[in-house]
């Protein structure tokens, strides 16, 4: 089917990105699905996931329409006092389903 083949090649995008292992050992690698979070699971800084997005724009022909990528990846507050305390800022969720959904429509669907 057209939307698991879909699927399959944004997991294998997303994949490229989580890091490679040596003799690539299957036990090492993260399990991903729908619900995994580039930032929160796989870690991927700023710049890892421009490119990636960027390749994902690329690839499956996705209209970029409204995405910003600081959406995901805010500025940081940055204070050199380290006694005060940086309250933490909220992001939204960033998955692989938000590609796979998008992906599909063929335009990034969230703000």
């Amino acid at each position: 089917m057209v939307d698991d083949d879909i699927e399959q090649r944004i997991y294998a995008l997303v994949r490229s990105y989580t890091g490679a292992y040596l003799f690539n050992n299957k036990k090492k690698q993260k399990v991903l699905t729908a619900e995994t979070d580039l930032d929160t699971h796989l870690e991927l800084d700023v710049g890892e996931a421009e490119d990636l997005m960027d390749n994902f724009f690329s690839e499956f022909n996705v209209q970029k329409a409204n995405f910003i990528i600081e959406t995901y990846y805010p500025d940081l507050p940055f204070t050199w006092n380290p006694f005060k305390k940086i309250d933490p800022i909220p992001v939204p969720d960033f998955t692989i389903g938000m590609l796979i959904e998008s992906a599909k429509a063929g335009r990034w669907l969230y703000d």
